[in-house]
């Protein structure tokens, strides 16, 4: 007998076939990842029924990476588990853990010659030796100053310290949060990571350099002159200068995607004071010895003259002091 419309000659060649069709599911990490069949047409559902055969799936999911496996499909029902990996954070990328938390760009690993030469126009002795600092893995930076209006929603949740900081008639909402000292930025740090169980901190003082020059190794990231209209300062050229802070991203971003980081506010870094690099950490970490009374500033201000808006520039306050011309920025450290 032969079977119409069917590709078996005879009975056996029929029955044959049944016992090579046999159930086929693939079974996945995460459990809601798609599952495709490249080599037949027909959707793929659990438990299917397919032939005997080599068989190529594609197993895919948002924030993994996808994955094609060929899975061997015998005389016997098969289960085939495939375990995809989390795409890792990629230079650039930019996220919020909630909608009142800072704004995040991720930036790359790498390394850069910290400290400036000592042929750099209005250089200080605390700015040297020059040395080089490899950055390990990518971490994750405010792409702007932290904001009044993230400072309140902190308050307003009941934490930093119940804390109000004095704007000056300048404004809150997002313009940066000013009158703030390093151990209050502790504050909104322990509060900001508990709200999201993410590691947030301040950036180390070689990250934060690294972070501004953004591949550049000139005295400010977009070239060895200050320029008009590119900062908040005393002779930047701006409609704050000497005024009053500007609200955060007023100007243009470095080449990473952050605003800001040189003039319109100090900005906190975790490093205890010392009077030179001598000694200091090349890994990016930071310098948890020295005078820990003291803790590094960066960037300058909107009160400050250009050469101390240089990439390379230090200062440095008592923990406990504030001011109306200091704020921070925050960093946190990825999964790898």
């Amino acid at each position: 007998a032969t079977y119409p419309n069917s590709p078996y000659r005879t009975a056996a060649e029929f029955r044959l076939n049944e016992l090579r069709q046999q159930p086929f599911t693939v079974t996945s990490e995460p459990p809601s990842a798609k599952v495709r069949l490249v080599d037949r047409a027909e959707p793929y559902h659990a438990g299917m029924v397919l032939p005997a055969g080599e068989h190529r799936v594609e197993v895919s999911a948002d924030g993994y990476e996808t994955r094609m496996v060929t899975v061997p499909h015998g005389g016997s029902p098969t289960t085939q588990h495939v375990a995809l990996r989390k795409v890792g954070p990629k230079a650039g990328d930019q996220f919020r853990d909630c909608p009142q938390c800072p704004e995040m760009v991720v930036v790359p690993a790498g390394s850069y010659r910290m400290g400036s030469p000592s042929h750099e126009p209005r250089r200080h002795g605390d700015e040297g030796p020059v040395h080089r600092v490899t950055i390990a893995a990518p971490f994750a930076v405010g792409k702007y100053e932290v904001t009044f209006a993230e400072w309140d929603a902190c308050e307003e949740a009941g934490g930093c310290g119940a804390y109000s900081p004095q704007d000056h008639g300048w404004g809150r909402g997002q313009r940066p949060v000013i009158n703030v000292s390093w151990d209050d930025a502790q504050h909104y740090l322990q509060w900001l990571s508990k709200k999201t169980k993410k590691p947030y901190r301040l950036l180390t003082e070689s990250e934060w350099e690294y972070a501004l020059r953004a591949g550049a190794q000139t005295a400010y990231s977009w070239g060895d002159q200050i320029g008009t209209g590119r900062a908040n300062c005393d002779g930047c050229g701006s409609q704050w200068d000497n005024r009053q802070t500007a609200p955060a991203g007023s100007f243009r971003a470095n080449a990473w995607g952050l605003h800001d980081m040189h003039g319109n506010v100090w900005e906190w870094v975790e490093d205890c004071w010392n009077e030179n690099y001598a000694g200091a950490p090349r890994d990016g970490s930071a310098w948890r010895s020295g005078n820990c009374s003291v803790r590094v500033l960066r960037g300058g201000s909107w009160s400050d003259r250009p050469s101390n808006l240089r990439a390379a520039y230090r200062s440095g306050d008592s923990t406990g002091n504030r001011n109306g011309d200091g704020g921070f920025r925050v960093a946190r450290t990825l999964a790898p």
